[in-house]
Formats: C-alpha cells, sequence, structure tokens
C-alpha cells in the first residue's frame, strides 16, 4: 500500500511538483494572496488552502490540470465565464499546458472574500441569514 504524502506548508506542497508546475502554482498563489491579503495560508484536505474567517479556496496539482476550489457559489457566481472549463460542485480543472485564467481566478477569490467577511458579519447572504 503507498503511504500518503503529508505536507506542512504550502512551499513544501509547491516544491514536490516539477518546475514547470511550481511556477504555475507559484503564480496563482501569489494572485491568492493579492486578492485576498488578510488570508492565512495552510494545508487542509492536503491541499494549499487560504482562509479567511474559513476556507476561502484550495488548489492541487494533478498529472493533466491544476485543481482549484473555490466552493459551490465561488463557481456558481461566475458561471458563464468557467463554462469552458471542467467543473464540478466545488471544483474548477484548469488544464496544464494552457493559459491559466489568473485574473478571473482573482475576481472569484475577492467575491470569496466578499461571501466570507458577510458570513462572519452574520449578515443576509442572498436569501438565508448565515
Amino acid at each position: 500500500m503507498k503511504e500518503k504524502i503529508t505536507y506542512t506548508s504550502i512551499d513544501e506542497y509547491i516544491s514536490a511538483c516539477s518546475p514547470e508546475v511550481q511556477e504555475i502554482l507559484q503564480t496563482l498563489r501569489a494572485v491568492i494572496k493579492e486578492s485576498a491579503p488578510d488570508a492565512k495560508e495552510k494545508i487542509s484536505y492536503a491541499m494549499p488552502t487560504f482562509e479567511l474567517h474559513g476556507n476561502l479556496v484550495h488548489f492541487a496539482a494533478f498529472k493533466n490540470h491544476i485543481g482549484f476550489y473555490p466552493a459551490p457559489d465561488g463557481i456558481h457566481e461566475f458561471q458563464d465565464e468557467v463554462a469552458e472549463y471542467h467543473s464540478s460542485k466545488g471544483t474548477l480543472q484548469f488544464p496544464l499546458g494552457k493559459p491559466m485564467p489568473y485574473e478571473l481566478i482573482s475576481r472569484i477569490v475577492k467575491y470569496r472574500v466578499g461571501r466570507n467577511l458577510e458570513k462572519a458579519k452574520g449578515k443576509r447572504v442572498g436569501k438565508k441569514l448565515i
């Protein structure tokens, strides 16, 4: 049975990837930091994670894509713009070998910051009080 690798930091996670993927992940990390300057970094679900009043976004490297996890509302809010990417409930897959949509990622992260701040303040989010 293969032993599961556990990472203790985002730096450690990124350094375990190929140089080409490391470059993409470092840029992605910088875009997230710039879009959510108050967010804290951690490893959660064995993936690089940013949190601000709860999990904000996760990302991970795979053989053929970069997985980006902005929660279902982060995908739903931008559904027309993310339509070209494979997605599921809370996941977007950005194929390796194609340009990463960093500007779109930045807007999704900023949206998620707003949602988490609203939840933290107990304001009305959509039609329900969180």
